[in-house]
């Protein structure tokens, strides 16, 4: 088994805290994670049938199994567990008690946020980093290998045809985590909303026109977005403004947890079809931003990513906030340097004087420095440095 990047953060939270809760998308290697760092805890999936009736019915009788704790998996099938949890580990008093896991995230969902409150690490995993890519099979040999078999473990471990897996994945989600999470009347509609928004990767997101296109109200859009993103489909990335209000307010850029996922639904099937797509350069673009949000999540750290854009179309792709200072990244798929690519970075840095790195992550193989700019080829992005 392949040891993830993120393994010695979940151990130090372990010795720190008495729940370590890991939070990801469905098939991002959750299970496989907990049961290699914690081999001697005694494991229960919550998706099986039994053992959820028991947790759902004799709350305490079932954890009462556990004086020493455990790991279970799924928590989010029975979130009343919760309440349970916290009297159990406030009297007994010690770390690393539970490991719980769950393919929705927790920090939108009341249940943990209320009931584990200073009491949980939350762990973000999500599908493999470049560099674990890079471990299990060698580096990828195109970057359209890359965007067309995205990242999710399975695919790498087993070496399974990415769009017969993602296929099966993409179902299973409809039909059984969706039915969950909200009661979608016409399943067809929303599949096709789900293959809208992978048209509008990497663009700024209007609701309106979105609503629009799948004959629903502009509220039920909302809400199906909100879905999208409890599930660790989409990422929602906001705006950047000197102040903090307009952050929210602001429309945000969509992309998705997975460049596999989104390819498949754009119906890309061959990995040749991605090089003539005319959504190959913002497939790219949301490679680069969820390679930035492992790198944060594997390191214990919180989303730190805006992107920036005035009404005269000046645009930076990435803005990383670190409070005391900024940090810039460009992202461009054309492999030849131009000074095009420039343009965004050097406007912006005269703005926020605070800035302190300006990147340019690219499709070509040139490494270095040019009119204060970072250059990083695309297939040497794991080793670009961030906070």
């Amino acid at each position: 088994m392949i040891s993830r990047e993120i393994e010695n953060k979940v151990l130090a939270y372990s010795q720190q805290y008495p729940v370590v809760t890991i939070t990801g998308p469905r098939q991002s290697g959750k299970t496989t994670l907990t049961k290699m760092i914690f081999p001697d805890k005694p494991y229960v999936s919550l998706e099986s049938i039994e053992e959820r009736d028991f947790a759902q019915n004799d709350a305490k009788g079932f954890l009462s199994q556990f004086p020493q704790g455990a790991i279970l998996d799924e928590i989010q099938r029975v979130p009343d567990l919760l309440s349970y949890l916290q009297v159990l580990v406030d009297e007994a008093g010690r770390p690393g008690q539970f490991i719980l896991t769950g393919s929705q995230n927790f920090e939108l969902l009341d249940s943990v946020s209320q009931s584990l409150a200073g009491r949980t690490a939350l762990v973000k995993l999500l599908p493999f980093s470049l560099e674990e890519i890079r471990t299990i099979s060698g580096p990828p040999e195109t970057i359209d290998s890359l965007l067309y078999k995205g990242a999710y473990p399975r695919i790498y471990d087993l070496d399974l045809d990415p769009t017969e897996a993602l296929s099966f994945y993409f179902s299973t989600y409809v039909e059984r985590d969706l039915r969950q999470l909200i009661n979608v009347k016409d399943l067809g509609r929303f599949e096709t909303f789900i293959k809208l928004c992978a048209t509008r990767v990497g663009q700024v997101l209007n609701l309106s026109s979105l609503g629009n296109d799948c004959g629903v109200s502009h509220n039920t859009i909302k809400s199906w977005l909100s879905i999208l993103q409890t599930s660790y489909i989409i990422k929602l990335l906001q705006p950047y403004y000197n102040n903090l209000g307009k952050r929210l307010i602001k429309s945000p850029k969509l992309y998705f947890y997975d460049t596999g996922l989104a390819a498949f639904l754009l119906g890309i099937q061959q990995e040749n079809h991605v090089v003539s797509h005319p959504l190959r350069g913002a497939l790219f673009e949301n490679m680069v931003v969820s390679e930035l949000l492992k790198k944060r999540f594997n390191q214990g750290k919180t989303d730190n990513l805006y992107y920036l854009r005035d009404s005269r179309g000046n645009e930076v792709d990435i803005l990383l906030d670190y409070g005391l200072h900024l940090d810039m990244i460009e992202i461009k798929s054309g492999q030849t340097l131009t000074k095009s690519f420039f343009g965004g970075l050097h406007y912006y840095r005269r703005l926020y004087q605070q800035t302190r790195n300006c990147f340019l992550v690219y499709g070509g193989d040139i490494d270095r420095m040019q009119e204060d700019v970072k250059i990083i080829p695309w297939d040497r992005l794991s080793f670009l440095t961030i906070e």
